[in-house]
């Protein structure tokens, strides 16, 4: 029998009886077991302990650490928690044994994204990490991965929820992270979809109406009425068959979103935000993926908090009337100058100046809801494109958490969120609409800054730049964020930073492992995603005002996610071991 010349030699074969077990070189235990030699890794492909000091019984590899268990022949496991060990082709030659190094087991990214699924059904966090790892380090797309995670979350469970916001959010960050930043971030974001879908039973799509001729039109009153009424069944059959009559994304979008924005702000401003993001994973996700993505946003619009109910928006002042009698000046504007054949495209409108700009955020801080709603009705209909309306509506959200003071109650940092996250989905979607009616989400965000107001008294003071150079060591910050109370600190270290010249990209990149670092809760993923999104949207702008807006972003961010610092760390944790894994390192010695 010949013997490649690559072939690693295991030893004497009497010799191996005699000790049972051994290990080779390239990390390989060898065993004789029941008169036949095995080789496998050496390494227990769960959390790398070492498998010839684990125990062999009827064919079964055990190992000590976890008990996972092994065919030793084929190297696959018993338990689904654990991956297959990697096992050798064995010859004996003179009484040598001989064992090839390359394994038998097949490697790639077929390979990886099985596994994720598998750890997305187990709901098993060790076997996402690893999942995501070796796809990473196969080179597949971040958001190839996503889709994974996509289809999973929008196939099981109720419906659209926050792990799927997170996961999206997490993908939509991706290049402003480094490699292994971008493994915590999707690993995070596939996590969070697992706990939220994973032991739910599939959700079952209804038909279509039978007939495809409806016009868009009346299937448009048709959702808007079922929605009212909260007969999410029957939106879903009118979604359904808007989208099998071929109706593009952009029009589906607006007729859900129109049925969003008939209430105000509703539950907080989570059902716009989730829409705005499931409308994002729909840029990337697969286009068979569509009905799912679309339909999973129904369920949440049967029971939304509707904010004209809530007592603050009544009283002391009634803030209700005033934005339906803008609204409504705002309709018959847009009728007049539609019969006049005047444009309906407001994407294309008049941009605001920076005096303007200005003059509309000190307006949208103060304390005269009225004249807000007044001068965004009064910017409108003098032709101010909505999306930078909503633009400067989302700084004026980011800049109450920049002057949130820690005196407040902490659950408190939720509500000045909520406004800022709602605004900047309002932004994004007017970036991508003309529809007129989407212009009453603009009115819904702007009192909601107004409503925030109690939470800047008292006022956290700015801060100001130093005058230094920008700090050289980024883990300055992050060991500021390893201590609790430390918002201040570590938004001056920002401030100083960004006036000290220091390099954006990099300060983004270490405020995404500050936030993937942590079990961050659900929150803090949304701020970073809109905090990122909106310092590139005012990155374009020239001037002063963008400046400082892109500061107040970044702030915001700095601000929210030290208050939320640190946690336990135990999801990262798994993602480091993971990696280490991956990289072949060994776990179960002292370091």
């Amino acid at each position: 029998m010949s013997v490649s010349l690559n072939w690693i030699s295991a030893g004497n074969l009497e010799a191996l009886k005699q000790e049972g077990a051994k290990v080779i070189r390239g990390g390989i235990a060898v065993f004789y077991h029941e008169d036949q030699v095995y080789a496998v890794d050496n390494r227990c492909p769960h959390l790398g302990f070492p498998l010839h000091m684990g125990s062999l019984c009827d064919g079964i590899l055990t190992c000590h650490w976890h008990h996972a268990r092994f065919d030793v022949c084929s190297g696959g496991t018993l338990d689904p928690w654990a991956d297959d060990v990697p096992s050798y082709e064995v010859r004996v030659d003179g009484g040598e044994v001989w064992v090839n190094p390359v394994s038998r087991r097949a490697e790639g990214a077929d390979k990886y994204k099985n596994r994720l699924k598998e750890g997305l059904e187990q709901n098993i966090g060790i076997v996402i990490a690893k999942a995501v790892v070796g796809l990473i380090e196969e080179g597949v797309p971040e958001q190839d991965i996503a889709r994974i995670g996509i289809e999973f979350g929008t196939t099981y469970g109720t419906g659209w929820n926050s792990g799927l916001t997170i996961l999206t959010a997490m993908a939509q960050s991706v290049d402003k992270l480094d490699k292994n930043g971008k493994i915590l971030a999707l690993y995070q974001g596939l996590v969070h979809v697992a706990r939220g879908s994973s032991g739910r039973g599939t959700r079952h799509l209804l038909s279509a109406l039978p007939s495809a001729d409806v016009p868009f039109e009346r299937l448009t009153e048709w959702y808007r009425s079922c929605i009212e009424v909260r007969d999410t069944q029957g939106a879903e059959k009118v979604l359904i068959t808007a989208i099998l009559k071929g109706i593009d994304t952009k029009r589906l979008s607006e007729m859900m979103l129109v049925a969003a924005t008939d209430h105000i702000y509703l539950d907080g401003g989570h059902v716009f935000d989730f829409h705005s993001k499931a409308f994002e994973a729909l840029e990337w996700a697969e286009v068979s993926q569509k009905e799912r993505i679309l339909t999973s946003l129904v369920p949440m619009m049967a029971r939304p908090t509707r904010s004209e109910e809530l007592h603050q928006w009544q009283a002391p002042l009634n803030l209700v009337e005033p934005i339906k009698q803008a609204v409504n000046e705002l309709e018959q504007n847009a009728a007049q100058a539609k019969l006049a054949g005047g444009s309906t495209d407001t994407r294309q409108q008049t941009a605001l100046s920076a005096d303007t700009k200005e003059q509309l955020l000190l307006q949208l801080l103060s304390d005269t809801p009225e004249q807000t709603i007044a001068l965004l009705r009064d910017l409108l209909i003098a032709g101010m494109a909505p999306a930078q309306l909503a633009q400067l509506v989302a700084l004026a959200a980011a800049e109450r958490i920049v002057r949130f003071h820690t005196q407040n109650d902490f659950g408190d940092w939720i509500a000045v969120l909520h406004t800022f996250t709602y605004a900047h989905a309002v932004h994004e979607r007017l970036l991508q609409s003309d529809e007129p009616m989407l212009q009453r989400a603009i009115f819904h965000g702007a009192v909601s800054v107004y409503l925030d107001r109690f939470l800047n008294v008292p006022t956290a003071a700015r801060p100001k730049p130093s005058g230094s150079a920008a700090p050289a060591d980024h883990q300055e910050l992050l060991d500021l964020l390893d201590l609790r109370q430390q918002v201040g600190p570590a938004a001056q270290w920002v401030m100083d930073y960004i006036h000290g010249g220091g390099e954006p990209g990099a300060l983004l990149n270490t405020l995404g492992h500050a936030l993937l670092r942590e079990d961050a809760e659900f929150h803090s993923f949304q701020i970073y995603e809109a905090a990122v999104a909106e310092y590139d949207r005012w990155q374009a702008a020239a001037g002063s005002f963008a400046e400082k807006a892109k500061e107040t972003m970044l702030l915001a961010c700095t601000r929210y996610l030290a208050a939320h610092a640190p946690t336990a760390r135990e999801l990262p944790h798994t993602a480091k071991i993971a990696l280490r894994l991956h990289k072949g390192e060994r776990l179960f010695e002292e370091e």
